[in-house]
């Protein structure tokens, strides 16, 4: 009896077991080299020729070809990591993927897997209790914010720049958009723009549009702008139907032209009379109507993508207006300023101040394409963790000194456990070990002699991790060196990792369907 088709492809028992977590080692150990300070890049080239150079866990991840369904798991991870908290992605898909070597040597020696996914738990909830005795207990102020974003994007490709005095920058901009309400995170914008060097990187008080004036007579600038955003066509109306008029006299032509242009005249006087100072319209607008608006000393910009039209309309305030005898001054929004510069060729229009002001841009520059992409990375996972700590109040140690307080107290607590499952809780803590050990065999030290003297300085001291500052690399405590994380970041590493991996390694069975 055929009860599945014969093309489908099962493997079941030890060997589904064995196949899903090597899958699962092989795609952590493609990132665990871009770890911390002294971490390598990687480049990633597509079938096209694209090149993405990156030591972003979540982009490297996401950058590759990985078909295997337990690989795309610790994936998922990462993607996890990125989404909730901006930052840890490689530390814990580095984590799944060492929880899961733990669990293959427990399944060799006969420790049922329900065992191992009970321990494994078990462990997760003393780890969370360990990061929570590691937070540090000051106040969150804008020193430690900006400890914070320096520690995100340390090792990052940061161009010319220093991670400090980018860090400078993401924590401006996160506290310009923190409000009673909390964090606004999406308040903040990063655009990217190639053809300067990275030091030319700036907070703009507003957005940044990829848009030139409609006519090359309209004014540069516009102080105290009055703003209406249409979706209107400017121009002269057709119908859907194809029609065909026959004219047989000049005259009937002169009052075919006197038609258009009333009509093209009247759209313009609508606008100027309006008191506009610049318009933004989703459509097109005759170049006689953006003439006639240029002698009026009104800046138009035309043709604006439906998300650019929503981002100025929520930065300046202004309401949308469908039909241009709707629009009233009580739909305009407002801005301090209003001018346009150009970049390489690109026009982009600066929208600051007044009501923009509640949105804020980090303008990104770079010498090439590939800086300005690595980054915008690195600056986006600092505005996230800067704006989790603000938001938290809670910061950790890090530097691998969070990660040696967890594996402490796990095997602390496995002493006192029955049964198989201590074997599971205190492969948890073999397995967070990767961390310091990462981070030492990146710096090209010893990983097991590290491992051994942080465990001394972390039971002498009760904080200790590996400090990398320039050409030193010394054993201390992380929070004198300002190298800090939001504990949300460890929280969400130990429980994704853990979800993951304990999905994985209780899978027996392999069913493939062609």
């Amino acid at each position: 009896m055929f009860i599945m088709s014969e093309d489908s492809q099962r493997t079941q028992g030890r060997d589904a077991q064995s196949s899903n977590i090597m899958a699962g080692k092989a795609v952590a150990e493609s990132v665990r080299t871009t770890l911390g300070p002294r971490g390598m890049d990687k480049m990633l080239v597509d079938s096209g020729g694209d090149v993405v150079i990156t030591n972003d866990g979540a982009t490297i991840l996401n950058e590759m070809d990985i078909e295997h369904p337990a690989a795309q798991m610790i994936v998922e991870v990462a993607d996890t990591q990125e989404e909730e908290v901006g930052d840890g992605t490689t530390t814990a898909a580095v984590l799944a993927g060492n929880l899961l070597g733990e669990a293959e040597d427990l399944i060799e020696q006969d420790v049922h897997a329900t065992t191992i996914v009970e321990g494994y738990h078990e462990a997760s909830e003393i780890a969370l209790e360990a990061i929570a005795e590691q937070v540090d207990e000051a106040d969150v102020d804008d020193e430690i914010l900006r400890q914070v974003a320096e520690s995100s994007m340390t090792g990052k490709g940061t161009g010319g720049l220093t991670a400090e005095t980018l860090a400078e920058t993401v924590v401006d901009a996160i506290q310009h958009v923190d409000t009673d309400e909390g964090v606004a995170r999406d308040n903040v914008t990063v655009h990217t723009e190639v053809g300067a060097s990275s030091n030319a990187t700036e907070l703009v008080p507003g957005i940044i549009v990829d848009e030139e004036p409609a006519h090359d007579g309209m004014p540069s600038e516009v102080e105290d702008a009055s703003i209406a955003i249409l979706d209107v066509e400017l121009d002269i109306q057709t119908g859907d139907v194809d029609a065909e008029y026959a004219i047989d006299s000049i005259d009937q032509l002169n009052a075919a032209i006197d038609a258009e242009e009333g009509e093209l005249q009247g759209y313009a006087e609508t606008v100027a009379d309006s008191g506009a100072d610049v318009v933004f319209t989703t459509e097109d607008v005759a170049d006689r109507v953006a003439n006639a608006l240029a002698n009026e000393g009104i800046l138009v910009f035309e043709g604006l993508g439906d998300s650019d039209a929503r981002q100025v309309a929520a930065a300046t305030g202004a309401r949308r207006v469908g039909d241009l005898d709707d629009l009233e001054e009580s739909d305009f929004g407002s801005a301090d300023r209003i001018h346009t510069e150009s970049f390489g060729g690109d026009d982009l229009a600066f929208v600051e101040g007044g009501a923009a002001a509640e949105t804020v841009t980090v303008f990104v520059r770079g010498g090439t394409e590939h800086v300005v992409d690595e980054l915008e990375r690195a600056i986006g996972d600092a505005l996230d963790v800067v704006a989790t700590a603000l938001e938290s109040g809670e910061v950790v140690p890090g530097a691998g000194a969070t990660e040696i307080a967890i594996a402490d107290k796990i095997r602390e607590e496995a002493a006192g456990i029955e049964g198989r499952k201590q074997l599971a809780v205190t492969a948890f803590a073999d397995a967070v070990d990767i961390v310091p050990r990462t981070l030492a065999a990146n710096t090209g030290r010893d990983p097991i002699d590290v491992l051994v003297d942080l465990r001394a300085a972390h039971d002498s001291e009760g904080r200790a991790g590996l400090i990398t500052k320039g050409d030193e690399v010394t054993i201390d405590d992380p929070f004198e060196y300002g190298v800090v994380d939001p504990a949300d970041v460890k929280r969400e590493a130990i429980e994704s990792a853990t979800e993951a991996a304990t999905m994985i390694a209780r899978i027996d069975d392999v069913i493939a369907a062609e």
